[in-house]
């Protein structure tokens, strides 16, 4: 689907697809949703993350959204937790990513 709107960008990340707009600067960047997940306390390194668990084995993280993008010396990333600017919700230019 193309030429959709904000609000149908995020519906689509909601059913799991990818999703772009026409007008960013970019190739080949793309959002996509990470559902929010129990995790255990094991699996983490992060020490400030590890601190968040407190007494407990698991934490909910809630989902967000993310994107493919690339830095600033155009090597590829990945970016956490993604914000939308005025001109991202305000347009009808996203489609979905194959």
């Amino acid at each position: 689907m193309e030429n959709m709107n904000f609000g149908q960008a995020i519906e689509a990340l909601k059913e799991g697809k990818k999703v772009a707009r026409k007008g960013w600067n970019g190739k080949g960047m793309y959002l996509w949703l990470l559902p929010e997940a129990k995790i255990k306390k094991e699996w983490c390194r992060d020490p400030y993350l590890l601190e968040c668990f407190g007494d407990e084995n698991e934490l909910l993280c809630l989902g967000s959204i993310r994107m493919f993008t690339h830095d600033s010396t155009g090597r590829k990333a990945v970016l956490t937790g993604w914000l939308a600017s005025q001109s991202d919700m305000l347009s009808n230019d996203w489609y979905i990513v194959a």
